[in-house]
């Protein structure tokens, strides 16, 4: 992270520990996410979000193969949640992995529950991440295609009107029995356990088209929903591919430096902290550090987005995954394996998939009432026209079993699903980190963005420019001032400490140090106690002369930030203002550009900074910012976001603060969206901001909300499709030309085209990625 820039007044510096899963008895827990794959067309479960184990609780993780969306969480949860022992459950549908928390002194009973609902269970041990072993890829074709030879001869038997009237009904068996035995066994244990998914609908429907006598078409009807559904997983899977691209980023092999001096190639995982690793031309980072020899070029673009390759020396940090490109490097491990900055990344990508988008919630609570619905009218369909109209039983019944096929909500349920993963996956590769499917959607309706000013709309790395003595010897009072900036992390304390220290000035010993929150810091020097802060605390202190107004007000009108120096002591007693210093930042480039871009988008701008309001308007004027504020405490910033969301009466739109995800925490946390900046190597940031740009480049705001307005019109495109697919298809069997087939066609073929429409945005995204960003083989994908 780099500067801040909520006070002239200095925040102490911070530590920041990592955070991690924690482990209960053989098993750890992670962060989990969401996906929707295969047959997912089960009632829609509650809202699942990553919780903590219970306290005095043991964990275990199964990975489920034939665990890939609601259906079967629904099924799993009912059956497990009700056991005695069984604390809490987490699901992991994008990798399959199902975590129980415990109190169970044997497993035995949890594996027998799973495998009851026709699933089986592999224990993953602590640390093992899930191997990618879709079930869609590991299922041979050949059995379909014999099928569909049988189906098809199964119709061609019946149009021909061949002598031998029991060849259709056997090709119908044959194709039924190589196709659909799958779908009967899941339809079965649905059924059981009174769940009215695809599966149970499907075998409902080619049972129902058996028993009238339509053998052909049951068969073919069978062959097409396999064949698409097999079609459909296969597409879902890409989706997963997003977060399996993630991992296989870094190698499992590091050089380490040995205790004898030499080199030797290890397992990454296996490496320690404050171990030395050796990085040669072209190879990929195994681990983040710092390094400790050499100079080279490091493609982040994989972790920041960065379109220009980083220069690297001694002391500068490099990330997990990124790329080497020239000279050969040595650096020094700060974080293991699983708690690298891209573990992170993967963890908060997985988790935003628990958090079900406004949009995702609202198809979950149509498609509640939508499937049991349409199924009513199926029985009234296939019951009320015989019974009261005298109509034909084989002919309503017919048209029963049609909307059977129709009923579920299969296209409408996928569809938000995959297009957030999408989404998510999308912004990864920008090096935009979005927290939530809930924020990926809020960004399109942001209207006020309230900025912090250093180290964001600035390079946050100011130089002194002008420094008076107002009394006393002025070697003396710069390193006593010196003295006091070196023990504060804030950018303008630390460039008057380099300013002093490029002039060749020791400093002293500093004790009984204070930070002043939006003030500044105090200390005793020998034996004296001072202050350096800024304007708000000499004021304060009633210390301002109309002199040194006059001068503070000329130094500020310049863009300049000014901290000042003053000798604390009792009402008359010798003390008073010793000496001023003037900081000056640069404004990014960037800054401009993203700041017209988000005007152009429609976002009003408010800059809140810890400065003076003369520093702050000047900075405002350069990069063309609506409004400035100066003097802003930490709280200052928490209340003007809350004015800033009272203007936007309503609920007509969203605010957003971009700050640097710590100090500036309340102002995060009362904006809608909390956009944290140059989070990379953060853990701190990446963990409390609700969007984390992975770099300094504020640009990547507007491209987050450019992102969230076509996530949302493509979410808006799949629901309108699926319902009008659907739609179209009930006008057409109500008035008796729809058949199976037909319906077979307007519900997978309406799940295929929401996917593929979902995919389009990742690719749409990977092909406006920078030019000069190298991907992985086998990198980010959706």
């Amino acid at each position: 992270m780099h500067g801040h820039d909520h006070e002239a007044g200095h925040e102490p510096r911070h530590s920041h520990g990592h955070e991690h899963g924690h482990e209960h008895g053989h098993e750890h827990t992670h962060e989990h996410s969401h996906a929707h794959g295969g047959d997912c067309c089960a009632a829609p479960v509650a809202p699942r979000v990553a919780q903590a184990a219970p306290p005095g609780t043991r964990t275990v993780r199964y990975r489920i193969d034939a665990m890939d969306c609601p259906t079967e969480e629904a099924l799993l949860r009912d059956k497990l949640a009700a056991m005695p022992g069984v604390a809490a459950l987490d699901f992991n549908l994008m990798q399959r992995v199902l975590t129980v928390h415990h109190k169970l002194a044997s497993l035995d009973s949890l594996a027998r529950a799973i495998e009851s609902l026709g699933m089986k269970p592999e224990v993953l041990e602590a640390g093992v991440e899930p191997a990618a072993a879709p079930e869609a890829v590991r299922k041979p074709w050949w059995p379909l295609a014999l099928a569909g030879v049988a189906a098809l001869s199964a119709e061609l038997s019946e149009w021909a009107g061949l002598a031998v009237p029991w060849l259709p009904l056997a090709f119908a068996l044959a194709a039924i029995g190589l196709a659909g035995l799958d779908t009967y066994r899941k339809g079965w244990i649905a059924l059981r356990h009174g769940k009215l998914n695809i599966n149970a609908l499907m075998s409902i429907a080619v049972t129902g088209a058996m028993l009238i006598g339509q053998w052909p078409e049951a068969a073919m009807v069978m062959v097409l929903f396999a064949v698409a559904e097999r079609i459909e997983a296969a597409s879902l899977d890409r989706a997963r591919q997003a977060i399996r691209g993630l991992m296989a980023m870094t190698p499992e092999q590091a050089t380490v430096r040995q205790a004898d001096g030499g080199w030797l190639q290890v397992e990454a995982r296996s490496v320690a902290v404050g171990a030395t690793v050796r990085l040669r031309p072209g190879e990929r980072v195994p681990l983040d550090g710092k390094v400790s020899r050499g100079r080279s070029t490091i493609d982040q673009a994989p972790i920041t987005g960065e379109s220009v390759p980083a220069e690297k020396g001694e002391g500068d940090a490099v990330f997990a995954g990124s790329i080497n490109q020239a000279g050969e490097l040595e650096y020094v491990v700060t974080a293991v394996a699983a708690d690298s900055t891209l573990a992170r990344i993967i963890h908060a990508v997985e988790a935003a998939q628990a958090s079900r988008a406004p949009t995702q919630r609202f198809v979950d609570r149509f498609a509640a009432v939508y499937t049991p619905v349409v199924f009513a009218v199926a029985l009234l369909v296939a019951l009320a026209p015989p019974l009261l109209l005298g109509g034909d039983w084989l002919d309503w019944c017919y048209k029963a079993l049609v909307l059977l096929v129709i009923a579920c909500p299969c296209a409408l349920v996928i569809s938000t699903p995959v297009t957030i993963v999408s989404g998510l996956a999308a912004a990864a590769r920008q090096g935009i980190l979005v927290k939530g499917g809930v924020y990926l959607e809020q960004g399109k309706d942001l209207r006020w963005l309230a900025l912090d000013k250093t180290g964001t709309l600035t390079h946050g790395k100011p130089a002194q420019t002008d420094f008076a003595v107002l009394a006393g010897e002025e070697t003396q009072v710069r390193r006593i001032a010196a003295s006091l900036a070196a023990r504060s992390d804030h950018p303008v304390s630390l460039a008057v400490a380099h300013a002093a220290g490029a002039d060749g000035l020791d400093l002293l010993g500093v004790e009984a140090f204070e930070a002043l929150p939006g003030r500044g810091t105090r200390g005793t020097v020998a034996g004296r106690r001072y202050c350096l802060g800024n304007h708000r605390l000499v004021h304060e202190l009633g210390l301002c002369s109309p002199a040194l107004e006059a001068r503070l007000e000329a130094l500020e009108r310049q863009g300049k930030t000014v901290v000042l120096l003053a000798l604390e002591g009792a009402p008359g007693a010798d003390h008073g203002v010793l000496a001023l210093f003037a900081v000056a930042d640069t404004v990014r480039e960037s800054s401009r550009q993203a700041i017209a871009e988000l005007h152009a988008l429609g976002v009003k701008t408010l800059m809140l900074s810890g400065d003076n309001p003369h520093t702050a308007a000047a900075i405002a004027a350069q990069v063309g910012i609506d409004e400035a504020r100066g003097d802003q405490l930490p709280q200052d910033k928490a209340d003007a976001l809350a004015a800033l969301a009272a203007t936007l009466e309503g609920g007509a739109g969203k605010t957003g603060m971009v700050g640097d995800g710590i100090n500036d925490a309340p102002a995060l946390a009362r904006a809608d969206i909390g956009f944290a900046m140059g989070a990379a190597g953060t853990d701190t940031a990446i963990e409390t901001a609700d969007v984390a740009l992975m770099d300094d480049d504020l640009r990547k705001v507007p491209a987050f909300i450019r992102l969230s307005r076509q996530t949302s019109r493509i979410l808006w495109q799949n629901i309108v499709l699926a319902l009008g697919i659907k739609a179209v298809f009930l006008v057409l069997t109500v008035m008796g030309e729809g058949t199976m087939w037909m319906a077979v066609f307007a519900d997978m073929g309406a799940s295929l085209l929401v996917v593929f429409n979902g995919l389009r945005l990742a690719r749409q995204q990977e092909a406006r990625a920078p030019q000069g960003a190298a991907r992985p083989a086998g990198g980010i994908a959706a």
